[in-house]
């Protein structure tokens, strides 16, 4: 930047507050980055959500959005975080002061719901201290010579879900949207709802916890044996191998009010359903239906929160975010019952994403020039935000490595390699032959999804594929694995190919396959014949557009399975190292990375 050149507007968003922390940085009103602090940590999901971690930042995914930008801290105008930890106290500590017993159980029911959530907010508002004075010694680079007392950016705490809203609002292809999000919880709610258009966002009311589908969702997951903020997608998989035979029961507990409220009243699982599943242990038939009866149930009371905002908003198209959006079962529910003209769900639409949210809404705030006005707008009232100049095409947006930076790694590690002129032409041999591929190429992808570029590829048309690649990643047998197609190719595989404008770019809806079509992919296909279709599109991934285009030239079936590049209890891998560590440690046939291609 030249003495005589603007400043540019660098605004970073964070998430740390509970799990999948999180940072993503914009440019004058561009998103140029976003990752998620597990792929450099290696720790699933950053942490653990508990009270204990809240003071980790993601400084890693940081380091990696400034490097992006070739910025420092201290060319920041502003910092959002995604917690607002006064309106988490609220009145709990008036003179700024409160205290912690020695032991959990010296605690005393009072104003807080844990012994440990005053540690918890204290960790929070430390926020911006930790950012300046807890970075990792081998990251000081990009952070040093700045401090707390004297920052240069602005810092802002911006409501949990008003950073769920706005991931969604100001991402979507839409214009206008009517928007809900659906998680687990923030400070107090757990549902939000509002409207976006011309420019303005409505807020249109809350859910407080402790009434909230995701937490209840959660609660379920733990009574299966499974890991809860963190396994919930296994569930939704579950439920398509039982019947809703307890679904009666669970809507006793759940009770859908007038304005767009609900109510979920104390539910003894163990009392109603039977023991917990050990974690581990066979999967009987009741487990089986309490999962089928928890979608189920789940299901039918998003639809009826939708119709209450499809009318209170007069919108037609629905922009979705929170844990719960990740439920493609769920969004394919929404999108097929015609309440909406369209459904868009942001791919990070977990907390991961709530930094997204928080960029996106105090950039918004900052070209309009409100960058000092409050940001608490999460229950009533109407925010004039700046003219959108971006919207999530793709989620493209983590780190990449050239040729030459892996072909350094690859002679450091004496491997045996080639260098391939046609990646595309090289790897759809390959899948024709019935290989496994890792498959790394070009930017990480944001969200909890693989997308075709940390993804492990097969081809469906093996029947014993889907039970090949679950015993590769160490992963229960139900799991199903996921269809990727060219858009252009959706509507010759999968129905109904026309909802949400032939698109599926984020493996966020299912379909169903096409009469006769089923029996060339069967391992591309769930127990109930759906799959969690991704469609590609040439221009945000022409290299993966091109593989698929080659492998339906050699087998013609244009379709690959596609599963997350990684092992059961990892993350995602996200750098050329880690590729080669799974690579090696697990069955896989080869490895085609950048331009070079690794074989057994």
């Amino acid at each position: 930047m030249t003495a005589t050149s603007p400043r540019r507007l660098l605004t970073l968003g964070i998430n740390a507050s509970f799990h999948d922390s999180a940072a993503a940085l914009m440019v004058d009103g561009e998103v140029i980055a976003a990752a998620e602090e597990e792929r450099f940590t290696r720790v699933k999901h950053g942490k653990r959500p508990v009270p204990f971690t809240a003071w980790e930042l993601p400084y890693h995914a940081i380091d990696f959005c400034l490097k992006e930008a070739g910025a420092t801290l201290g060319d920041l105008a502003h910092v959002a975080y995604s917690f607002d930890p006064r309106r988490f106290l609220g009145d709990r500590a008036p003179d700024g002061r409160f205290t912690l017993p020695l032991q959990p159980s010296d605690f005393e029911a009072g104003p807080w719901e844990n012994p440990w959530d005053p540690l918890f907010a204290a960790y929070v508002m430390s926020a911006p201290r930790l950012l300046t004075d807890a970075v990792p010694h081998h990251l000081r680079k990009r952070f040093a010579g700045v401090r707390h007392a004297d920052a240069p950016y602005r810092w802002h705490f911006v409501p949990h879900h008003l950073c769920h809203q706005a991931s969604a609002f100001l991402a979507a292809p839409f214009s206008s949207c009517a928007v809900m999000t659906l998680d687990g919880r923030g400070e107090q709610a757990s549902t939000c709802y509002g409207r976006y258009r011309d420019h303005r966002y409505e807020a249109l009311g809350e859910v407080h916890v402790p009434h909230s589908l995701g937490l209840l969702y959660e609660r379920v997951t733990s009574h299966l044996g499974f890991l809860h903020s963190s396994d919930e997608y296994k569930v939704m998989a579950m439920a398509a191998l039982g019947t809703p035979r307890y679904a009666d029961l669970l809507r006793e507990h759940l009770v859908v009010d007038a304005d767009g409220q609900y109510r979920t009243l104390p539910l003894d699982l163990t009392a109603r359903f039977g023991p917990a599943r050990v974690p581990g242990s066979a999967m009987g038939e009741a487990y089986l239906d309490l999962a089928a009866s928890l979608q189920d149930v789940l299901e039918e009371t998003a639809l009826r929160l939708a119709v209450w905002l499809r009318e209170r908003t007069g919108e037609d198209r629905l922009a979705m975010a929170g844990g719960v959006a990740l439920n493609c079962v769920m969004n394919s529910r929404l999108r097929d019952a015609g309440i909406f003209r369209e459904v868009w769900v942001q791919p990070a639409a977990g907390d991961a994403g709530t930094a997204l949210g928080a960029a996106l809404w105090v950039d918004a705030l900052a070209r309009s020039g409100q960058a000092d006005r409050g940001t608490d707008t999460s229950t009533d009232g109407t925010v004039l935000l700046a003219e959108r100049r971006w919207q999530m095409d793709h989620a493209y947006l983590g780190p990449a490595y050239s040729d030459e930076e892996i072909e350094a790694l690859l002679q450091w590690a004496q491997l045996r390699y080639r260098k391939v002129e046609n990646v595309a032409a090289e790897t759809a041999t390959l899948l024709a032959g019935n290989k496994i591929i890792g498959w790394f190429q070009g930017r990480m992808e944001f969200g909890p999804r693989a997308l075709g570029a940390r993804s492990l590829l097969a081809s469906p048309v093996d029947p014993a594929m889907q039970a090949r690649l679950n015993e590769l990643k160490d992963r229960e047998d139900f799991r199903p694995v996921a269809p990727a197609v060219n858009r252009e190719d959706l509507a010759d595989w999968f129905e109904p190919a026309e909802a949400n404008g032939g698109e599926s770019p984020f493996m966020l809806f299912v379909y169903n396959v096409k009469p006769g079509r089923g029996e060339r992919i069967p391992s591309a296909l769930h127990t109930d014949r759906t799959a969690r279709v991704q469609t590609v599109d040439a221009a945000t991934n022409p290299v993966f557009h091109d593989l698929l285009q080659a492998v339906g030239e050699r087998t013609g079936v244009p379709v690959l399975v596609n599963t997350s590049f990684n092992v059961r209890g990892e993350p995602i891998v996200g750098t050329p190292k880690a590729a080669l560590e799974a690579f090696f440690s697990t069955p896989l046939d080869a490895l085609v990375i950048g331009s070079f291609i690794l074989e057994k």
